[in-house]
């Protein structure tokens, strides 16, 4: 049996202000925007490529705005994620190479954070 991590709620304070950061600034694919009822409205986005969508929450878990840390997204080439972000007005760190990577990331408006990884396999 497949056991698939596929959606991931993400704490937000504006779904609208996060949409656009998301979508606009950062790439995701804007697959859902439904509004299920006055209090809920189900935002699904996913990164390029990937198999695992977000889920902008204001409503649907008992976390703050802000609070979700430690979300990470691998990529073939750290610099050019951060390229592709500072170039669309991104804040993205400057690539750090550690023993077991190669990292950049983000803060998105309410403060929930993103490290994205180029794995880097030890040689020999």
């Amino acid at each position: 049996m497949d056991w698939k991590l596929e959606l991931v709620p993400v704490p937000v304070g504006d779904i609208d202000r996060a949409k656009a950061f998301y979508v606009d600034k950062v790439g995701f694919h804007a697959d859902h925007d439904h509004t299920v009822n006055p209090e809920l409205r189900f935002v699904q986005l996913t990164p390029p490529g990937s198999a695992c969508s977000i889920v902008l929450d204001l409503n649907m878990t008992p976390m703050e705005p802000g609070t979700q840390h430690g979300l990470q997204m691998v990529v073939g080439d750290a610099d050019e994620a951060y390229r592709e972000l500072t170039s669309r007005g991104v804040d993205a760190s400057e690539v750090q190479d550690l023993p077991w990577g190669r990292f950049t990331g983000f803060t998105d408006p309410d403060g929930n954070t993103w490290a994205i990884q180029q794995i880097v396999y030890p040689s020999g």
